[in-house]
């Protein structure tokens, strides 16, 4: 079953010290693109978080986002450094007496002023750090299962798509006889009436007629069409992980047969069909685009 590139999933969990919020979009990219947002307590764990997520979301352009908030009221409160706060705060008003003018609200200039407050870093425990991993985990798990959701639907799609150029192709094999028909008669006419009004050499004419009618056989492009359509439904329904890069290879092949097939059509009918399965190939480029 194929999966969707785009997908959002979060996860919240808590314990004694901390409470953890993850949450994850995803929209389709040929590579993973990862935008990857922690709080500074998390910087160390960068490169596993990392890992953890490639491992897992695999394709596609991710932001996750995962948030600590602790419970530890006095490491929530910032710290001031009152001998630079003085500093500063001495330094403003020199700044208002001499220049005849004051601050709106020195007291807050000051408290905004660099380095003046300070948030502790909080040290994680290992219970900590195992609760955010597993929190990170259950986020994915749940984009995860939002792209099966969403593939199941392009799934869907996609074979909708497969079976209507199927279709059209069974149309094209019944307007093949008529076709070849057509050709011969329109030949015939054509050699009896050059025939009549200059010499020619029979041998000739035969081998060019005979090159004229293989230029013109659609029958090897129609079977390989139908096995190309056959192995894009079973790659569908194949339980691999990932597929959109087969598909998009697979629908290259489909392209090929086709615009073949039209070129050799020489006839109005069977180039409507053709027409009709460009139409539904091009609905499957775009929607294979977001298949992970």
């Amino acid at each position: 079953m194929i999966k969707s590139m785009t997908g959002f999933g979060n996860a919240e969990a808590q314990n004694e010290n901390i409470s953890v919020e993850v949450e994850i979009k995803t929209l389709n990219s040929k590579f993973l693109d990862l935008s990857l947002k922690l709080p500074k307590t998390l910087n160390a764990q960068e490169i596993e978080i990392r890992n953890v997520i490639n491992k897992k979301l695999i394709r596609g352009k991710a932001a996750v986002n995962i948030k600590i908030s602790t419970k530890n009221k006095q490491l929530a409160l910032p710290n001031i450094d009152q001998e630079l706060f003085t500093a500063y705060y001495e330094k403003l008003s020199d700044l208002e007496e001499t220049n005849g003018r004051k601050f709106n609200d020195l007291m807050k200039m000051t408290l905004e002023a660099p380095e003046i407050m300070k948030f502790e870093d909080e040290n994680l425990s290992e219970e900590d750090l195992k609760l955010i991993n597993d929190t990170l985990n259950n986020a994915i798990d749940s984009c995860n299962d939002f792209r099966k959701s969403e593939g199941q639907k392009v799934g869907s799609i996609l074979g909708s798509y497969v079976d209507t150029i199927a279709e059209k192709l069974e149309n094209a094999k019944i307007i093949e006889p008529q076709r070849l028909e057509k050709i011969r008669t329109r030949l015939q006419n054509n050699i009896k009436e050059l025939t009549q009004s200059v010499d020619y050499d029979q041998d000739r004419l035969e081998q060019e007629l005979i090159y004229y009618s293989e230029k013109l056989d659609v029958h090897e492009e129609m079977e390989r069409l139908a096995i190309h359509l056959k192995y894009f439904s079973d790659t569908l329904n194949s339980k691999a992980e990932s597929h959109g890069k087969k598909l998009g290879f697979i629908s290259q092949e489909i392209g090929r047969e086709i615009n073949t097939l039209g070129s050799k059509a020489n006839d109005s009918d069977l180039q409507e069909q053709v027409i009709q399965m460009k139409e539904e190939l091009e609905k499957i480029k775009e929607q294979s685009l977001n298949v992970l």
